[in-house]
């Protein structure tokens, strides 16, 4: 047994998966008094807030809301509050479907058109692996010109919803990039319900929620009364306001669900423990994949795959309209964290508090950054475009007098703060990034540490370009 399986083996007993989690004796209230200065930092009594939940060896380290779960009612968020969760459901369709793959009504070679007769796939051989690695070079639909705003409350069937992406050109051929993919997870949703013979819905509940005992965790719908269900909220400016509608047909396999801070405990003690899936299933869902050129992605099977003061960490994020999510496990350790927010835009990001909380967990808390001041001539120096082109990222460094931004494609700019000539740092984020120069002496590579993990994504400038302003 691999030392990886071993600790999955041994996380936690039945009695944590299944029932209450004990809470933490005495001697953990240092570290519980920690947890607590940062949460209640992240978050404000009389605005749209979170609930956060941080288990070590099986007992409650820390569990609490802060916020309000309704403002115009006025209702507090509590501890068991229902949130949409987002892309968190990515890792409940990749574990359906790996479900199906020990009935044996599914393999992970197989071509997608095994299950989806007649999908267009271009020429290409597109796998059911490719779809849950986000490598099959199919167009995410939430990435399509006009999606948003509006057409994304449109009520639509699974079937019109693959309709609306299927067409579109593939952005490259499968197995050589990595593409984070919103309709891979539609169709793997569709492939599920084709292998079983039941709904997404149905088969989650069969054979998830319901032996799990996750009573607090269900398929997203706008219309059933859901008891404790908070609502989502969105920023502009300083004021808060409702979030836009979603339909909820169209999230689907890639983000639908909704769930609670301790349903999504014992979910990943239930994963750990091999009570969902044999772990050497686990073990398979939890490896990066690696592409074509030999390139780690660093993600598995609805899984993101990193490290945290240099442990293992598995974890994923979440963000829909109205809420941002974060889970994050660390087998070793013994330790789960769970951040669910009711705003899209919380003073502090889910996987930036779930992160450092985690870090507090485990006695190596992430050290605070202090800023200086460096001469826009070396700051010059990185200016630029910069690639990875395996996981299809951009960035582009550009230089305003002695400030310093950084812009991943498709977001806004952030500015980057130093604290050396050649380390810098995001504010509010554990993110950081460091530059070298390549072999050759000439060109800057940019080291991006997304999150605070140990390993960083490696760029090489491609443009040297980028607007430098006076």
């Amino acid at each position: 047994m691999t030392r990886f399986l071993h600790v999955l083996a041994t996380t936690c007993a039945l009695g944590v998966l299944l029932g209450a989690l004990p809470t933490a004796p005495a001697s953990a209230q240092p570290v519980a008094s920690q947890l607590d200065a940062l949460v209640t930092a992240a978050f404000v009594p009389d605005q749209p807030g979170g609930a956060v939940l941080v288990v070590k060896d099986g007992q409650v380290l820390y569990r609490k809301a802060i916020g309000m779960a309704s403002m115009e009612l006025g209702v507090p968020l509590q501890p068991d509050s229902v949130f949409r969760i987002g892309s968190l459901t990515k890792q409940f369709t990749a574990a359906a479907v790996m479900l199906l793959v020990e009935d044996g009504k599914i393999a992970l070679t197989d071509p997608i058109e095994k299950y989806l007769p007649g999908y267009p796939t271009q020429g290409h051989v597109i796998t059911i692996e490719h779809l849950l690695t986000h490598t099959s070079g199919i167009q995410s639909y939430t990435s399509i010109p006009g999606w948003f705003p509006n057409r994304i409350r449109t009520d639509m069937s699974v079937t019109e919803l693959i309709d609306g992406f299927k067409k579109e050109p593939m952005l490259f051929a499968p197995g050589t990039r990595y593409s984070y993919n919103n309709s891979a997870y539609v169709l793997l949703g569709a492939i599920v319900e084709n292998a079983s013979g039941s709904t997404y819905e149905q088969f989650l509940t069969t054979r998830i929620f319901t032996p799990l005992g996750m009573t607090r965790t269900f398929y997203g719908s706008n219309e059933p009364i859901i008891r404790g269900r908070a609502q989502g909220y969105a920023l502009d400016g300083d004021v808060v306001k409702n979030s836009q509608f979603l339909s909820m047909t169209q999230p689907y396999a890639a983000g639908s669900l909704l769930s609670t801070i301790d349903d999504l405990a014992k979910w990943d003690a239930a994963l750990a423990a091999g009570k969902v899936l044999r772990l050497e299933t686990l073990q398979k869902m939890a490896t990066p994949y690696t592409l074509k050129d030999g390139t780690s992605t660093g993600y598995g099977y609805g899984l993101q795959l990193s490290t945290l003061r240099g442990r293992q960490a598995v974890e994923h994020g979440g963000g829909i309209n109205g809420f941002s999510t974060y889970g994050l496990s660390l087998p070793a350790e013994r330790v789960y964290v769970a951040v669910l927010c009711n705003t899209e835009s919380p003073k502090m990001p889910p996987v930036y508090l779930a992160r450092r909380l985690a870090a507090i967990a485990i006695g190596n808390p992430f050290p605070e950054r202090t800023a200086i001041t460096v001469e826009p001539s070396v700051l010059a120096r990185y200016a630029g475009t910069y690639n990875t082109e395996a996981r299809d990222v951009r960035r582009t460094v550009t230089v305003e007098g002695s400030k310093m931004y950084l812009q991943r494609e498709g977001r806004p700019k952030a500015e980057v703060k130093a604290t050396s000539e050649t380390e810098f740092f995001l504010e509010n984020s554990l993110s950081f990034l460091r530059f070298e120069m390549a072999a050759d002496g000439k060109e800057p590579i940019l080291l991006y540490y997304a999150d605070g993990s140990d390993i960083p994504v490696r760029s090489r400038r491609v443009d040297d370009q980028a607007p430098t302003k006076p």
